[in-house]
């Protein structure tokens, strides 16, 4: 019974022994006798104790390491401390076993060497904004010494450069006295604005004034026109009837001299008399006796064009 037992439980220890089980994403890699032997994939696997065994374990997910800060020396001559970032992944898991002893510190030792290179081809502004270039070209030659070890990188960053205290002040008061020059800047740029705005508003209320002014004179224009046309229109009705009442040069004369009459009581000393005053002035009884018939002829022609003006008006 006890024997049974003892090998009862030898095989259940024997079983248990001969299984593994891998998690997902990771893979184990399996010698036999101290030689590569296979991969155990994520799942139920069975091995041979004592003659197989696993060597180590592998994670297949993006991994990532911090490669410490570097000093390094710029092309003129400025040491800077820089702090770098990879990331990476297994591929194959048995190169990364007999590959490299240790692949992560590979990694970070050609990460180093490489930077190094790099930033002393650069001068130091050349570097602090060279950033995406600097990663790039350590990736490019991770890339080519990692692939015999299995391992691919996914990316490099570049997390921080430091240059010197002094330097750095310098920077900062180089920054500052940027951002008040474009504050000055953004300033003159709003005052531009609003002049160019106010000598627009300006100039459109000068316009609409202008306009209005030019409407203004238009209008006066037309008025005095209408004024004038007005005034030629009586007076040619005024010529017209005095044409039709019968007067003639003569009718004139008299007028003038009537005129001249009314002139003589003002202040003036002198009078001056057309040419022909002193023929006309033998005339002045027949020109008056002829005036007041003409002047009688003239008052009833008006009296009776009158009615016929207001009926036409009342017809209207």
């Amino acid at each position: 019974m006890t024997t049974s037992l003892i090998i009862l439980a030898s095989v259940i220890v024997l079983i248990a022994l001969s299984v593994r089980i891998i998690q997902q994403q990771r893979v184990a890699v399996v010698e036999r006798l101290g030689k590569f032997q296979r991969i155990m994939q994520p799942g139920l696997n069975l091995f041979i104790p004592i003659v197989d065994r696993v060597r180590v374990y592998h994670d297949l997910r993006i991994q990532q390491t911090n490669v410490p800060p570097q000093s390094v020396i710029t092309r003129d001559n400025v040491q800077v401390l820089i702090d770098t970032i990879v990331f990476y992944q297994v591929v194959g898991p048995e190169q990364a076993t007999y590959g490299i002893f240790d692949y992560v510190l590979g990694v970070r030792n050609i990460t180093t060497a490489t930077m190094r290179q790099i930033i002393g081809n650069l001068e130091l502004d050349e570097t602090l904004s060279g950033r995406e270039r600097i990663s790039a070209e350590i990736r490019t030659a991770l890339d080519e010494a990692t692939e015999k070890w299995g391992v691919r990188i996914e990316r490099v960053e570049v997390i921080d450069i430091k240059p010197p205290m002094d330097i750095q002040e310098a920077m900062d008061k180089q920054m500052k006295a940027e951002r008040n020059r474009r504050a000055i800047i953004l300033e003159a740029e709003a005052a531009k604005q609003d002049m160019i705005l106010r000598a627009e508003g300006d100039r459109a209320s000068k316009i609409l004034r202008a306009e209005g002014e030019r409407a203004a004179r238009e209008l006066d224009a037309l008025g005095q026109a209408k004024a004038i046309k007005d005034i030629a229109e009586a007076e040619k009705s005024r010529i017209q009837l005095l044409q039709e009442a019968g007067l003639d040069e003569r009718v004139l004369t008299y007028r003038s001299f009537e005129a001249l009459e009314k002139l003589s009581m003002g202040p003036a000393n002198k009078i001056f008399l057309p040419t022909n005053a002193v023929e006309t002035l033998g005339n002045i009884g027949a020109i008056a006796d002829m005036l007041k018939g003409s002047r009688d002829k003239v008052d009833s022609t008006l009296l009776s064009r009158k009615p016929a003006q207001n009926g036409d008006k009342v017809a209207h």
